[in-house]
């Protein structure tokens, strides 16, 4: 709990943070938080469609809670974002993912 704290102080300062926000749903979700996790998730993604690398996790979250359709979605937005940015590497990463959520 103590990291939840710092990050959020970190994000009081500097609320629009992605790195900051991403941070702290990573957080969320070791303890659990998968609501809390899927919001910031979703607030980066919004704010920062070319964030990559939280689309995957989105995606992740989204299947522990049991949204196949949300998840199947986010993968598809997480590929075609990572395309554009040319990062084959998250193209793969997400792509592997959502094959094994589909097949």
């Amino acid at each position: 709990m103590e990291r939840i704290q710092r990050i959020i102080e970190f994000l009081q300062q500097q609320p629009k943070d992605n790195f900051l926000r991403h941070a702290l749903a990573l957080e969320y979700q070791k303890i659990g938080e998968d609501i809390k996790a899927k919001e910031l998730f979703e607030a980066v993604l919004e704010d920062s469609p070319d964030y990559i690398g939280s689309y995957y996790h989105l995606a992740k979250c989204l299947e522990k809670l049991e949204d196949k359709k949300g998840a199947i979605e986010c993968y598809e937005k997480g590929m075609a974002a990572s395309k554009l940015a040319k990062d084959d590497h998250a193209y793969r990463e997400l792509q592997a993912a959502y094959e094994d959520l589909i097949y």
